[in-house]
């Protein structure tokens, strides 16, 4: 958790206010006894009343002033805390934006959620608890034993009786707490993901009638994070009592005690009354850095896995200069190619890609085919660089996509995924999330490309009408016809769609493919489809077959060379 301070530094000066705030709080609330002891020994027993107004308007000050104090003090130390939650929160998000799919292979979107937020709520809210009490429950501990040690030695060995009963209690309860709240962060990663998968996937779960299941999958997770909530719960509450006890017990043994050392003439009865204080303040001081060892655990625990994502490092990176590579492309904008290019998904017995080599020109439409787990996907997210290759080289423009700064790589791309994706908003905020700065017109002149204005035009306030979270509000083939338009307005030197016609009725299909091909008459188009009717009229047709590249030309020819292509038209 230390590792995580270091994002502390813009509020150093906050803490160190905050520091000497509790600093005098604490020496305001440890002077209070000494002054008790004083109206009683020197005011009531002399029945001097002015000496009893004077220093008690004088106790009545320093109170005031220790709760302005603590007021203050934990004004600072909330406003600190959060900046640091949101300090955080931040550097996750951006950490995570630049992950490659590799990363959110390895890490569960569910868990990478739980950590920036509930994690991070655990950091910063045991951040308040140690600038609250990281000084105040310390010194009024030292400073308690130190000052009750002054009012009578003899009867501080009660103390040394109860204070090490409170130790090992305390320790004893960690050990067994620790372990616990590490597995209960963990049972949050997976109610986060059984919630996640129930809303996300509520259409498939209605339609399979499966909500009872996934009601039960829910309870029985849900139950987990119950059930060591609760044995955590029932060992942290037993310290409670356990301090109480102690704490009576202690006060029992001081009067009793103490009355005996003021029957023989050893003690005064005002220092008794403050050395029962001090021991209150100490036995406080001793349950605030219980409730220390209580919280930080469990913070130690997100903290570890908040620094596992920030310590995580993606595999895919920009090269030492790499900035400097864009103006050292060739004229030929758009132009990409592959040379023998092999790769593999991390732990995968056989590669997804096997010496793949073919290039893709401006002005050409290059299509990709094959069944299902040929490596189709696969292929065109190596242009983005989304992954690296395990062998081999991907170019654009001549230069190896390795070479490039990926901001300049994607750049260059207008990419549709084979899911389409759309955010919440409106209609022409999703389309121009290709390129913010589109005009009405721009974005206008991508949707009809892209078949959308109809059904834009009729939602009821055309483009500014709101798209759900998801997408949830449009059909498949409307979401697929957005991210083709959003990818459109982007006007990029390259355009890849992943299988983005599937959802298409034919009669669109055709009407879009035509639209495109005027569009795109400049630049490179790599499309990705099932359907022969959308693959036939390419310039050239890439076959893939169980990752291996078995064909390549135009409809015509690969009918009479590829028996893999033959048996994808004649299936269909």
């Amino acid at each position: 958790m230390i590792r995580l301070f270091r994002f502390l530094r813009p509020y150093w000066a906050a803490i160190t206010l905050v520091l000497i705030l509790v600093f005098a709080q604490s020496l305001a609330n440890l002077y209070l006894p000494n002054l008790m002891s004083n109206i009683v020994d020197k005011g009531i027993v002399n029945k001097d009343t002015n000496y009893i107004l004077r220093v008690g308007g004088l106790m009545l000050l320093i109170s005031l002033g220790g709760v302005i104090c603590a007021i203050i003090a934990s004004f600072f130390a909330s406003r600190t805390a959060v900046g640091f939650g949101q300090l955080i929160r931040g550097k996750l998000f951006a950490h995570v934006e630049n992950f490659s799919l590799h990363e959110f292979d390895s890490v569960s979107t569910a868990s990478l959620i739980t950590r920036t937020t509930n994690d991070t709520n655990q950091v910063q809210q045991v951040l308040v608890i140690l600038l609250t009490m990281m000084v105040s429950a310390p010194m009024m501990a030292i400073g308690g034993i130190i000052l009750a040690l002054q009012q009578d030695a003899t009867l501080a060995w009660v103390l040394v009786a109860a204070i090490p009963i409170l130790v090992i209690a305390i320790l004893l309860i960690m050990r067994r707490a620790i372990p616990l709240f590490r597995v209960m962060q963990l049972k949050l990663d997976k109610i986060n993901l059984v919630l996640d998968e129930g809303l996300t996937g509520v259409r498939v779960i209605r339609a399979f009638d499966r909500t009872a299941h996934e009601e039960q999958r829910f309870d029985l997770a849900n139950q987990d994070v119950t059930n060591i909530a609760i044995t955590v719960n029932r060992i942290t509450a037993t310290l409670w009592p356990l301090m109480m006890l102690v704490l009576n017990l202690t006060t029992l043994a001081i009067v009793w005690f103490g009355s005996i050392r003021i029957s023989n003439g050893d003690m005064q009865p005002g220092a008794l009354i403050a050395f029962m204080l001090y021991a209150t303040q100490i036995l406080f001081a001793m349950l605030m850095l219980s409730m220390m060892f209580i919280m930080l655990p469990r913070a130690a625990a997100s903290a570890t896995r908040i620094n596992e994502v920030l310590d995580m490092a993606t595999t895919v990176n920009d090269a030492p200069g790499a900035a400097d590579n864009v103006a050292a492309q060739t004229t030929q904008r758009g132009y990409v190619a592959f040379e023998n290019v092999t790769f593999s998904y991390p732990g995968a017995e056989e590669p997804a890609l096997s010496h793949i080599s073919f290039s893709a020109r401006p002005g050409e439409v290059t299509a990709i085919i094959g069944g299902t787990g040929a490596g189709k996907s696969t292929l065109v997210n190596l242009i983005p660089r989304f992954y690296d290759v395990e062998s081999g080289r991907v170019l654009v423009d001549g230069v190896d996509v390795r070479d490039m700064t990926q901001e300049a790589l994607r750049a260059k791309i207008g990419f549709v995924p084979q899911t389409a994706v759309l955010f919440s908003g409106t209609a022409i905020e999703n389309i121009q999330y290709g390129n913010e700065t589109a005009s009405t017109d721009a974005v206008r002149h991508a949707a009809d490309i892209a078949q959308a204005t109809d059904f834009i035009d009729a939602m009821g306030d055309g483009f500014d009408s709101e798209i759900a979270q998801g997408g949830n509000n449009v059909s498949g083939g409307q979401k697929q016809r957005l991210s083709i338009a959003r990818a459109l307005v982007r006007k990029p030197e390259i355009y890849i769609f992943d299988d983005s016609f599937s959802a298409l009725d034919y009669k669109t299909d055709a009407k879009l493919r035509a639209a495109l091909k005027q569009e795109t008459t400049t630049a490179t188009v790599l499309i990705v489809a099932q359907r022969v009717s959308t693959v036939m009229d390419a310039d050239q047709i890439l076959v893939l077959d169980e990752g291996q590249l078995v064909g390549v030309g135009t409809h015509r020819e690969l009918m009479e060379s590829s028996p893999v292509y033959q048996e994808i038209v004649y299936s269909q």
